[in-house]
């Protein structure tokens, strides 16, 4: 909790009015990669409590559009669209499907992470499973040449999952955010230029 509450990020995040330090973590992997550009269509998996898409939103304009999903009640965002549901349910993705209304998206983020029971092999597949499912729905939504930025997890699973998006992506990357803290292991992979062949229906 004292970490928590002393945390510079924490701090900054109440000062400059996001909902969780997790803003800055996409700020920072975004001013370096130049992935959310005006006018784009944005998918936000994992979005509560909101600070994703408060940076979405803010730089792909009002002529952009952000759709967010979560399993927990998220307080309304202007310019944001969202989904209440489990992201691992047919009906809930065919809920953001129809949101989506056939159009290509430009970017998917997922910042989505499993409750957490203190079994690291158990959550460390928990994790890679929504990070599979995330990179599904990327494969079949994203439009050629789209990105997908996903948290995972070093560890068991983690190369092959790498492989997984290698196959699906011109590019990936590993990003770790001054943000995140050094001892968490996590990790962000970024899919750069989703391939042709990847995308379903």
């Amino acid at each position: 909790m004292r970490e928590h509450v002393t945390d510079p990020y924490v701090q900054r995040a109440r000062m400059e009015g996001w909902r969780s330090r997790a803003a800055f973590k996409l700020m920072e992997i975004d001013d370096k990669d130049h992935l959310l550009k005006p006018g784009m269509l944005v998918v936000d998996l994992g979005a509560a409590p909101g600070s994703w898409s408060q940076v979405a939103v803010a730089r792909v304009g009002r002529r952009g559009r952000v759709l967010a999903l979560d399993l927990l009640e998220m307080a309304p965002l202007a310019g944001v669209e969202f989904t209440l549901g489990d992201f691992r349910e047919d009906a809930v993705l065919a809920a953001l499907t129809l949101r989506l209304d056939g159009q290509p998206v430009d970017l998917v983020i997922s910042d989505m992470a499993p409750n957490m029971s203190g079994i690291a092999v158990t959550d460390q597949a928990r994790s890679e499973h929504l990070s599979e499912l995330a990179l599904e729905f990327a494969g079949r939504h994203l439009k050629t040449g789209g990105n997908f930025l996903v948290k995972t997890f070093q560890g068991a699973g983690f190369d092959a999952f790498r492989k997984a998006m290698a196959a699906a992506f011109d590019k990936v990357v590993v990003r770790k955010p001054k943000s995140s803290r050094d001892r968490s292991s996590e990790v962000y992979l970024l899919g750069l230029g989703c391939r042709p062949h990847s995308r379903e229906g």
